[in-house]
């Protein structure tokens, strides 16, 4: 690359399809080709799907993974090698670190736990969150984070790491083992939540550390030849950026780029914030290699009082020329352009204002690049598009129709069963539940005496209108719903068709449909693994009504346990006890349940879609039974989506050696909705713990 002629310029991307992952901070990208993939990280639970993004089509995918597919984790290392990714550390839970390493085939979405050789003369690195893990040839080099030195599983003692590994990976797949380098010069202190990048000029490769957090915030920079292994902290030219942590940094070119993360706020400006020493940034920081001086590209500290007031509770802002305030972001290199996503802004953390960015941004930093970023997709993409579907835990043997309409949320993911439940009142379990139209009618109105089902295949992820789709029966039924196992191929000369739908309502000129409206006809089978639309519509004696919303659900792998049945739920005084049996289909042992209430949305959710659920983690283990105490139930969210009746809603999911299955969800109904007492102890999720781990010195 060429000097500027001009700032490169930030650009906000907008009319994104697909299935958008949910803001959240402390997740990892890395880019193959045109696609992003993002894995991990939390906003309200740490999330466990792999999201690709499609930089050319601007459409984000689920790729359908197998395998032994990791938990989700957050500040964890994730780089990428050619078409397989690696995945070290994290939190998987609050106060639970990991040291285990997974790699992932993007080339078939195959997951594999890997196990390295320990260091001959030293232990293998310890479980840790905020560390760096970069790739340097075909060995991949870790450095420092934060441990947890508590022996109580609840509790965290923060421990800085300044340790130095190196992971040497085999050809195409696998690894040999770690190993502890000798290096000279001293070195970076221990520190977590900095940020590390490999450059290779005329010279030698060498690795970059920049910045962190040890106590209070850092803004070194310190150097490893990888040739001669001597550490050194270079000499630079310009302005030094502030102290930060939980930033990014990327290598395009021979310029290292430095955004977001938070900095200390002026002595002088502490009065405007609080009390707090800390506040996120937007600035750009550039770094070039061969003259080894710094460029300030955005502004490192703008006047306080507009980036308080910026970080209020905030307006998406359409005008606006560059992201916002962010820490906590990913960041990924796609040809000239830098990519930038969500990220929480940390606005008065003491104030519970942090919110977590949903925006995509890109920096085009050589305009004159342009047309290599517009190519078409590689063949990675070609393989995800065919396997993309919802995720792995959305599976379920066969589907069923009936009468409780899901929200956006639950349409794109599919749910084994859903109980209503009224107290203790225990009712049947029932696989996928089908959206369908408002059977409870009063007045003088006349009653649903008959539905009838139909659905659509697809691969695509582009969800055409309805009008567009090619559906096919499943047939009448007089029930409010039905287990779905094969769908009726058109008769000998039809068109493919909705038998149902191309019905007229007047029975004076068309007999209604009945179930010998499908004799001698030819069945197709539903298959594993595929994802299926549905839609349902009631017909009585005045003829057929209007199709409900269209539902997605995909059919279950095999291998996977079942859903849990039979839940009961029994009140307290004080405490709420739940207990379900296991599934029907077990699919091997059961190793652990893990049950999940659906809680209040922070202020940051509040421009989240309608009827779009945040559900935490209440209760994990081998039990099949659990309390939840009255200070979760406070923090519970009543859902009134559904015939107006209020309900708070669990999910529980059993796990194999496979994975975990697909959930049964409860509609805890309340007769007399719940009183909950405002109190200022609240249930705090894993993703929150994540960055006050982060941030435990500050």
């Amino acid at each position: 690359m060429g000097s500027y002629s001009e700032e490169p310029q930030w650009r906000k991307v907008y009319s994104v399809s697909g299935i958008i992952p949910r803001s959240r901070h402390g997740h990892r990208a890395a880019t193959i080709r045109e696609l992003i993939i993002v894995f991990g990280g939390g906003n309200e639970g740490i999330a466990e799907d792999l999201h690709v993004y499609n930089t050319v089509s601007k459409q984000w995918f689920l790729p359908a993974v197998r395998g032994d597919i990791p938990p989700g984790c957050a500040a964890h290392g994730f780089i990428c090698d050619g078409t397989r990714l690696l995945v070290f550390g994290g939190m998987v839970e609050f106060g639970k670190y990991t040291n285990n390493l997974y790699e992932l085939q993007a080339s078939r979405w195959l997951w594999k736990k890997l196990k390295p050789k320990a260091p001959k003369n030293a232990p293998p690195p310890c479980p840790r969150i905020a560390h760096s893990f970069t790739l340097v040839g075909n060995k991949c080099y870790l450095f420092g984070g934060l441990a947890n030195d508590s022996e109580d599983p609840n509790g965290n003692i923060p421990r800085y790491m300044g340790d130095f590994y190196e992971l040497e990976l085999q050809s195409g797949s696998g690894v040999k083992g770690w190993n502890i380098p000798e290096t000279k010069g001293g070195g970076p202190s221990p520190r977590e939540s900095h940020s590390a990048v490999s450059f290779t000029g005329i010279g030698s490769p060498k690795l970059y550390i920049f910045g962190g957090m040890q106590g209070h915030r850092l803004n070194d920079l310190w150097q490893l030849d990888l040739d001669t292994m001597v550490w050194s902290k270079p000499q630079t030219k310009g302005p030094t950026p502030l102290p930060r942590s939980l930033h990014s940094t990327s290598v395009i070119g021979n310029k290292m780029y430095v955004f977001g993360g938070w900095i200390p706020v002026p002595a002088k400006d502490k009065d405007k914030t609080l009390g707090n020493e800390w506040i996120c940034t937007n600035s750009l920081n550039v770094l070039n290699f061969d003259s080894m001086c710094w460029q300030n590209l955005g502004p490192e500290q703008e006047d306080l009082e507009s980036q308080l007031q910026s970080q209020a509770p905030h307006i998406e802002d359409q005008q606006a020329c560059r992201p916002r305030a962010r820490a906590g972001h990913c960041a990924a290199t796609v040809a000239s352009r830098l990519y930038i996503w969500s990220g929480r802004d940390g606005y008065r953390k003491s104030w519970n204002y942090q919110v977590c960015c949903k925006d995509l941004w890109y920096l085009e930093t050589d305009p004159s690049l342009q047309s290599q970023n517009e190519a078409t997709t590689n063949w990675v993409e070609k393989t995800l598009a065919q396997s993309a579907t919802v995720p792995r835990d959305a599976s379920c043997k066969s589907s069923k129709t009936s009468g409780e309409t899901h929200s956006q949320e639950e349409k794109n993911t599919c749910r084994d069963s859903t109980q209503d439940l009224e107290h203790s009142t225990e009712l049947k379990t029932s696989c996928a539940e089908i959206s369908s139209s408002d059977h409870h009618q009063t007045g003088s109105g006349p009653a649903v005496a008959e539905e009838s089902a139909e659905f659509h295949t697809h691969t695509d992820q582009v969800r055409p209108s309805p009008d567009d789709m090619v559906w096919y029966d499943v047939g009448v039924f007089k029930s409010l719903y039905y287990e779905v196992n094969y769908y009726f191929l058109p008769a000998d000369g039809d068109q493919v068709t909705s038998a149902v739908s191309s019905r007229v309502s007047n029975t004076k000129e068309k007999k209604l449909p009945g179930p010998q409206d499908y004799l001698n006809r030819d069945k197709q089978e539903l298959v594993p693994g595929q994802t299926y639309r549905f839609r349902v519509a009631g017909i009585n004696c005045f003829g057929q009504g209007e199709f409900s919303p269209v539902s997605e659900f995909k059919t279950c792998l095999p291998g996977f346990p079942g859903a849990p049945s039979a839940v009961k739920i029994a009140k307290g005084t004080d405490t709420v006890s739940i207990t379900w049996e296991a599934p029907s289909l077990l699919a091997g042992r059961i190793m652990e349940y893990s049950m999940y209430m659906a809680v209040k949305k922070s202020r940051s959710s509040s421009s989240e879609r309608p009827g779009q659920m945040a559900f935490v983690r209440i209760y994990r283990g081998t039990k099949m039974s659990c309390t939840v105490s009255s200070t979760q139930l406070e923090n519970a969210h009543i859902d009134r989506s559904t015939f107006n009746r209020p309900a708070v809603v669990f999910r529980i999911a059993a796990k194999n050696e496979q994975g975990y299955g697909p959930a049964t969800q409860i509609r805890w109904i309340q007769v007399d909705p719940i009183k909950l007492k405002p109190s200022a102890a609240k249930a705090e999720s894993s993703a929150e713990a994540a960055q006050d781990a982060a941030d435990s010195s500050s």
